[in-house]
């Protein structure tokens, strides 16, 4: 017996479930399971029917359980606990999914008994009847915003709406999206871009680069990532994002990114707000021009058209712009997911 099997309880732990949502209450037991166990496997065991993919939810366990050993499996069996037969049909994939025996099964429900029963294993119960950690997968998918409390940051990422603030120079992008974060006391991602801008060896006059715009696009899209897993509730507000990244390249280097564009197809929020170029233009000393701002808020159009994400143009006073868009991101936030009831 090595020494870590020996400072342990027990030498594999099982944890299992749908994990639709991955919750407090989870990490709970996977907690409890990783304390007293030497090895433990977390098996997520999804339906066809669910709206949320089984690797997903198996990532959302390896970033916050690093040590488990997270595996997947379909499991379209009905739910019986008093059926034999359909105890068989859930034990085969169970036991398929399992490297080596356990010999210890960690649930909050009552059919971790029989489970444990079945694979030889001592039950413990964590938390019975949710008394310490009041949480459900149903819940939380019936009030994704009552539970934010409960979801982890990665879990938090996936469900937060980012909403982003696009459109030519001078077009009031950072007084819009900075008025909605404030609006709904979220974060707000600022324009990476513009940053940079500052900063770039050679300044403004030097000529512009691909590796810069992808360096952009990078950074930017991973304070993104850092505010959705911080946002108090399920909504984040950027100032620009990949996709303008993009318009910017094929202005400033004179042709198309094939690597911001991939990155901007894989990494869409759930709204673009466009901010009307009607405004007087404003020269603050790191913009091209008003000459330009036409013709770019006209490809900014163009794009949002081909980009397959919801979005809309605000125009007039900043209180107009403001009370324009947040109508729309709470249509958006109302909603909700869909997600699909599981079997059951």
């Amino acid at each position: 017996m090595s020494a870590q099997a020996r400072d342990h309880q027990h030498q594999h732990g099982l944890v299992l479930g749908k994990f639709y949502p991955f919750h407090a209450g989870h990490q709970q037991l996977i907690r409890a399971a990783t304390a007293a166990c030497a090895q433990v496997t977390v098996e997520v065991l999804g339906s066809s029917v669910e709206s949320i993919p089984m690797e997903v939810r198996a990532e959302w366990i390896r970033r916050e359980h690093p040590t488990a050993r997270v595996v997947t499996a379909l499991d379209d069996a009905p739910i019986d606990y008093d059926d034999p037969a359909v105890w068989e049909l859930h034990m085969r994939v169970i036991k398929g999914l399992l490297d080596q025996p356990v010999d210890a099964v960690f649930t909050s429900d009552s059919y971790g008994a029989e489970l444990a029963e079945r694979l030889g294993a001592t039950w413990h119960r964590v938390d019975p009847g949710r008394v310490a950690m009041p949480v459900s997968g149903t819940a939380v998918r019936a009030d994704v915003a009552g539970h934010w409390w409960a979801l982890p940051a990665p879990v938090r990422e996936w469900f937060s709406r980012r909403v982003v603030v696009i459109g030519a120079e001078s077009t009031g992008t950072t007084t819009l999206s900075s008025a909605l974060a404030a609006h709904y006391e979220v974060p707000w991602v600022p324009e990476f871009g513009r940053e940079w801008s500052e900063v770039r060896p050679g300044g403004l006059e030097s000529p512009w680069h691909s590796a810069e715009f992808d360096l952009i696009a990078i950074e930017h899209q991973r304070q993104e990532v850092e505010a959705m897993r911080a946002t108090p509730r399920p909504l984040t507000i950027s100032d620009t994002d990949v996709l303008a990244t993009a318009i910017w390249h094929e202005r400033y280097v004179g042709g198309p990114s094939p690597s911001v564009l991939a990155r901007a197809t894989t990494w869409r929020p759930a709204l673009y707000v466009l901010t009307g170029d009607e405004i007087p233009f404003v020269q603050d000393g790191m913009r091209d021009g008003e000459h330009i701002r036409h013709d770019m808020q006209a490809r900014f159009r163009e794009v949002l058209a081909q980009s397959g994400v919801p979005w809309f143009e605000v125009h007039g006073s900043p209180a107009q712009r403001l009370a324009e868009a947040t109508a729309r991101v709470d249509e958006l936030l109302a909603g909700g997911w869909a997600l699909a009831d599981p079997l059951g």
